[in-house]
């Protein structure tokens, strides 16, 4: 496969050793020929146009995420807990869950069993991405970006801290606590940046250049495959609705189990015996539910699973109203 990047030379500024010098970027015409590929990271840097960032309008919700987009029977979080696990991690093969695993982040070297305690990173973050040029995108491409695990350089699994740290700034403004990680984390910026024709501005092309001619000169990264678009080929699924007929439907997209069973919880009743010591006792129809884990990060916001036949839901605050930092949906008890 040949992806080829042609960009005319455009004037930018860096910044060095505190002078702001204006230069002329010269921009390189090169081909990535294959996946495995090898290219000098400088050399894609200057192949990247350099604009000025058009924030307005941005909002998450214009990047659905944690979708399965491939159509494997796997989100795109629980594929990269997945694949980036230590070792090997066991998974619930019938929801495709990651139950158990170590994760190392390479962000800040922590590591942990805790899957609460790891965030799935977009390397280049979402608002990053549509101020760089996904603003003018289409939904179903900026849904692919968001899903991408055709790349491992898009998603990464890292430590909730160092997630929000980054939160969605560039390099000019962030780079892991882990130095040692510095190159590699630019040429993951600059890999994605490039395959998915995303811009620069001034400043942030100025520090990355500053660093790739510097201390990481010499940094290499391999080639990459053209950007995927979003599934939307039919796919079996097995109705929940009726306990005692399995019937199979096509559907124009893919149904996930946990969205119908969000479906089938909102129209259950939950019935409570006794007084003292009460048991809660779940519809048949409930117990259809996904089943979670109480205060791990969680989407879509407003579905319901179960976690020891107690009804949770997935909200951004907890049952007093309190947002969660970051706002970020977890699992809590359903008030």
């Amino acid at each position: 496969m040949k992806w080829r990047v042609a960009v005319a030379t455009v004037a930018t500024v860096i910044v060095c050793s505190g002078v702001v010098t204006a230069v002329e970027a010269e921009q390189s015409d090169f081909s990535v020929e294959n996946p495995s590929a090898t290219l000098n990271a400088l050399d894609v840097l200057k192949s990247i146009r350099v604009e000025r960032e058009n924030p307005r309008g941005y909002s998450r919700s214009l990047f659905k995420h944690w979708l399965d987009v491939d159509g494997d029977g796997c989100d795109a979080r629980e594929q990269v807990l997945k694949r980036d696990a230590l070792g090997f991690a066991q998974v619930d093969p019938f929801r495709c869950t990651v139950v158990e695993a170590d994760w190392l982040s390479p962000y800040d070297g922590r590591r942990t069993s805790d899957r609460s305690e790891v965030d799935i990173d977009h390397v280049v973050a979402l608002k990053e991405a549509w101020d760089s040029g996904a603003f003018a995108w289409s939904e179903p491409q900026r849904t692919a970006f968001a899903n991408d695990t055709s790349d491992s350089r898009t998603l990464l699994a890292v430590s909730s801290s160092s997630n929000r740290a980054k939160s969605d700034k560039d390099p000019t403004n962030w780079l892991p606590p882990l130095r040692g990680y510095w190159c590699t984390y630019l040429a993951n910026w600059v890999s994605v940046k490039a395959r998915w024709n995303l811009s620069m501005d001034e400043s942030e092309w100025g520090r990355v250049n500053n660093l790739l001619s510097g201390q990481c000169a010499g940094t290499t990264l391999r080639g990459w495959t053209a950007p995927p678009v979003a599934v939307t080929s039919p796919a079996t699924t097995t109705s929940l609705v009726t306990p005692t007929t399995v019937a199979t439907t096509a559907a124009p997209t893919v149904t996930t189990i946990a969205s119908v069973a969000t479906t089938i919880a909102r129209s259950a009743t939950v019935t409570t015996l006794g007084t003292a010591g009460a048991v809660t006792a779940t519809t048949a129809a409930s117990s259809a539910l996904v089943t979670v884990r109480p205060g791990s990060f969680c989407a879509p916001e407003g579905a319901l699973g179960t976690y020891n036949s107690v009804i949770y839901v997935c909200s951004k605050t907890d049952v007093n109203g309190v947002p969660y930092s970051g706002n970020r949906a977890r699992w809590r008890r359903q008030a």
